[in-house]
């Protein structure tokens, strides 16, 4: 291809329905698990750990809409949650809605999508994923008997109700699982569904929602860095979905509504986004009144708007903020938030006329948050923090950032945290995370299953490379396309620093990743296989060439924008510079535990499994190469919280026997 011979001796790991293809997965599975036996008791341990540090029987805050009060509880020994609502009052009369754990009877996966109650509050539309692979399933229950209509629709992304109550509003998907069509139906009374949109370009998506003073219901069209928005009058819902604005190149945008006037996001005067409002009976960037300008250092991320309030949330230099405007008397001030280095966005705010403003909070060493705001009074409460059994106690916890220098000059923040008396300033075991795509920020957060590596001794650390949103949107540029390499740049500069600056050693430095963030350490861990004692990648992308020359695959055509299209020679060469698949070599290499899902409709799951054989077959050393593939789930790995608790103990086993903490 483009002067370059390329041959894949495991191609045929592809055939997905050959019996030799599934034989050959559940060899690989037995293969780990027979190289797992002795830690047996290491893996229980972990697993014994993780479970005692959880409040098995737990209820989350309740949020309030419509003069309902709806949460969700999880009860001991149960995998799924159940959802309820109560009337009136948070403690009022309780409605069950929906028990997942009685639904996922007999069946080895279940996740719920959607979940819509009607204005009236008598039908919810709720969605069902059995597989792993983005499978669902749209259904209606009446609240009232508890029955599901006659309503099923099969392979859907998203639903809204019209202010009727009765005439929904949803999205169905084409083979390579694109959201691409837009249906609308009255039911009860026997009405056709009736196609509403439809998308005929391969690089767009769309999405539904609605505003939050359900005024209006939004379908927007976005591939990876362009939108437009088309919006329907929630109380006539048969009339046609009208343009908001014209579709730009480069233009991505989204909408909410106040008082006859839309509050646009929009990044046309630069990458870092605006905030205008303008006329919802005739909307124009040319009469709209700019609120928020665009700022070279400062993201714009996110706008909550409310009757008399909105919340900013912004990221300055990387840092996040909470910025409170009250829309009556233009009066602005910031959330305090409790740490300098944390993670703080709004949460369930269903209601559009309150003074309370609900967010999550966290940090490396502050479990998740719940907090609510009183925007009027500046008053903030605790709802709930999530509790940690067995004894954990921050205080016994410390957490930093430093700056790691990058080839090209560029400060890469990386995010310690470790327990204060397992640490004695000399080079210890330390895992070091990674992901740098799709201008995602990996924030920092607090894990219940990484105390049981601070307990022993290991220093966790986050770093925050180019391609992911930790900076803003020219952070996430700097890390794309022809520039993705600066993302395996700034990762490895990050593992050099942390050596270099006594926190490890190439024998202690253990790397993970998923997904994209499995391409990035794969990529460094071509690049620097002396670097690092061991590679975990999750239901990782390696496999990048082969992948993007295939436009059946669900996400290929909407990522040429993020990775490239290899049948252009440029992208090729870029792609082939880095793919970890098609840049493994003899060499000696770390450890690698490598994790798919049989399902995976997003990296499938024979890139891991291609990528285990030929590491195999070139590697010149004798560590081990271990893949399991999970054949019941997919991109998420199993479903159930318990299942998916086994499954974080066989990888922490896996990292204490790469370090020779076994007996820990």
């Amino acid at each position: 291809m483009h002067g370059d011979p390329r041959s894949d001796d495991w191609f045929w790991l592809r055939e997905r329905d050959d019996p030799e293809v599934l034989a050959h997965l559940r060899a690989e599975n037995a293969y780990s698990e027979a190289w797992f036996a002795p830690l047996a008791g290491l893996r229980q341990r972990l697993y014994d750990e993780m479970v005692g540090r959880i409040q098995e029987d737990d209820e989350d805050p309740p949020w309030r809409k419509n003069g309902w009060w709806y949460a969700s509880r999880t009860r001991k020994g149960a995998q799924y949650e159940e959802h309820f609502r109560r009337r009136g009052a948070p403690d009022g009369p309780e409605q069950p809605l929906l028990d997942l754990n009685r639904l996922a009877e007999g069946k080895p996966f279940l996740q719920l999508g959607t979940f819509k109650v009607s204005p009236d509050t008598r039908l919810l539309a709720y969605a069902l994923d059995e597989t792993g692979g983005l499978d669902y399933t749209l259904r209606v229950r009446d609240l009232e008997t508890g029955a599901d209509l006659d309503f099923l629709v099969e392979k859907t992304a998203g639903a809204a109700w019209a202010a009727d109550s009765r005439t929904l509003f949803w999205l169905t998907q084409d083979e390579a699982r694109r959201s691409h069509r837009l249906w609308r139906q009255r039911l009860l009374d026997g009405s056709p569904a009736v196609l509403v949109h439809e998308e005929p370009d391969e690089l767009y998506w769309l999405g539904l929602g609605k505003t939050r003073d359900e005024r209006w219901i939004v379908l927007d069209s976005a591939s990876k860095d362009t939108s437009d928005l088309r919006v329907i009058d929630a109380a006539r819902p048969e009339a046609p979905p009208r343009l908001v604005l014209p579709r730009r190149t480069g233009v991505e945008m989204a909408l909410d509504h106040r008082q006859g006037r839309f509050y646009l996001l929009i990044n046309d005067t630069g990458r870092n986004f605006r905030l205008v409002e303008t006329d919802a009976a005739d909307p124009s960037l040319e009469h709209a009144r700019e609120l928020i300008a665009h700022r070279p250092e400062v993201m714009l991320e996110d706008v909550d708007l409310f009757a008399h309030h909105m919340v900013v949330q912004e990221r300055d230099r990387g840092a996040q903020r909470l910025r409170v405007v009250d829309l009556d008397s233009g009066e602005t001030h910031h959330i305090a938030l409790p740490e300098s280095v944390c993670a703080a966005g709004g949460e369930i705010n269903a209601e559009f006329d309150t003074s309370t403003f609900r967010f999550a909070y966290t940090s490396l060493v502050t479990p998740h948050s719940i907090y609510d705001y009183d925007m009027a009074t500046r008053v903030l409460t605790l709802v709930k923090r999530q509790p940690v059994l067995g004894g954990y106690d921050p205080a016994h916890y410390r957490s930093t950032q430093i700056m790691a220098p990058a080839p090209d000059g560029t400060e890469v923040p990386v995010s310690l945290v470790w327990r204060e008396d397992r640490r004695a300033g000399t080079p210890q075991p330390l895992l070091l995370y990674g992901y740098g795509a799709y201008g995602h920020p990996m924030d920092v957060y607090f894990s219940v299953s990484r105390v049981s590596l601070l307990d022993r001794g290991v220093v966790f650390a986050i770093a925050h490379v180019r391609g992911g949103g930790d900076r803003g949107r020219t952070w996430y540029d700097a890390g794309k396309l022809a520039h993705k390499a600066n993302s395996f740049d700034d990762f490895v500069a990050c593992a050099q620093a942390l050596v270099e600056r006594g926190w490890t050693t190439p024998r202690q430095l253990i790397i993970e990743g998923g997904s994209a963030g499995g391409l990035l350490v794969a990529a460094a861990a071509n690049r620097r296989p002396d670097l690092f004692r061991a590679v975990v990648a999750e239901v990782p992308f390696v496999d990048v060439i082969n992948t993007m020359l295939d436009e059946s695959l669900p996400l290929t055509v909407g990522e040429f924008l993020e990775w490239g299209n290899p049948k252009l020679e440029a992208d090729y060469r870029t792609m082939r510079a880095y793919s970890p698949y098609d840049n493994l070599r003899a060499a000696d290499y770390p450890g690698y535990f490598l994790r798919a899902g049989l399902n995976d409709s997003q990296v499938p799951y024979w890139e891991a499994a291609k990528f285990a054989q030929k590491l195999r077959a070139l590697k010149t050393n004798e560590a081990p190469v271990l893949l399991h593939v999970n054949l019941d789930a997919g991109h998420g790995g199993a479903s159930g919280r318990y299942d998916a608790l086994r499954e974080r103990a066989q990888t922490l086993a896996f990292m204490l026997a790469m370090w020779g903490l076994a007996g820990a």
